[in-house]
């Protein structure tokens, strides 16, 4: 149930309308291999909703089986329930989650390496039947949020940065008009600069076009001062949730997912005092 502590900064006492609700949910990969054990989360509209944990954690699986992506991994939802806007999701087509205004920007970013920038951002307005001044227009917001794409619209994607790259990923799902956003891993591979810029980015496209972003994360640090709300996952499970503010004032998520503590940084040769002290959690 979502709460008050799971509204986006800035919004009214009113509560949030909630988009998306992943209730109770099991992936299981090959009929054999259990991914995601009983994983629950509500994202509202509006917010910045972070996915937060390590490597093989279960963030990636998770945003897949919201976008009906498992099948291509011969991957499945066993238990529970997704739905969008109070419907079921999880059984439908990719494509008709698209329709529903709910885009994914894949771990990885995957360009056509081979179409220029701007080819590349056209594309995201493929499903769209606007005339072509509409699609123009946003072709035109994309570049105001992405000053860079601009100055490189006419090179061949495949050459250029990561950076750029990540930045013309999260460009053709915007042309694409969405409602809500499924980001995995946005830093990924790049410099600390970089991630500043790119989370700087996602916050303006969510205060200024209405947004709603579900964001998968390995660094908890940055995901958290821009994120309204946070969930942590181990192991297929979510072991800790709550206010993004009060979750960066954690004690444990401080030590063990920020690297700090009350002690100063703490190596992995503590690792078996965490797993003591986590006990609770699973």
């Amino acid at each position: 149930m979502l709460d008050a502590a799971n509204t986006p900064a800035g919004t009214s006492d009113v509560q949030a309308e909630t988009l998306l609700e992943v209730n109770n949910i099991e992936v299981i990969y090959n009929h054999v291999i259990l991914v995601l054990k009983g994983v629950s989360l509500n994202v509202p509209k509006g917010g910045i909703t972070a996915l937060l944990g390590g490597n093989g954690a279960g963030k990636t699986t998770t945003l897949k089986a919201i976008s009906n992506l498992l099948h291509s991994e011969r991957g499945e939802v066993t238990k529970g329930s997704i739905k969008y806007r109070g419907q079921n999701v999880h059984e439908r087509d990719p494509a008709e989650l698209v329709k529903k205004g709910v885009i994914q920007v894949m771990e990885g970013r995957h360009c056509f390496e081979h179409l220029t920038v701007e080819e590349n951002l056209l594309t995201g307005a493929y499903t769209r039947g606007d005339s072509n001044a509409d699609i123009q227009k946003d072709l035109e917001m994309v570049y105001h949020y992405f000053p860079r794409l601009k100055e490189r619209r006419k090179s061949q994607a495949g050459y250029t940065s990561g950076g750029e790259q990540q930045m013309v990923a999260m460009g053709r799902a915007l042309m694409s008009r969405p409602e809500t956003i499924l980001l995995d891993e946005p830093s990924m591979g790049l410099a600390p600069q970089l991630v500043e810029q790119i989370f700087e980015i996602v916050k303006s496209i969510n205060e200024q076009e209405g947004v709603t972003f579900l964001l998968a994360e390995q660094n908890t640090n940055v995901a958290l001062r821009y994120a309204h709300y946070g969930y942590i996952l181990e192991s297929g499970r979510v072991v800790m949730d709550g206010p993004a503010a009060e979750l960066r004032e954690n004690p444990d998520v401080k030590e063990f997912y920020l690297g700090m503590s009350d002690e100063g940084r703490k190596s992995f040769r503590d690792v078996r005092s965490y797993r003591r002290r986590k006990r609770w959690l699973s």
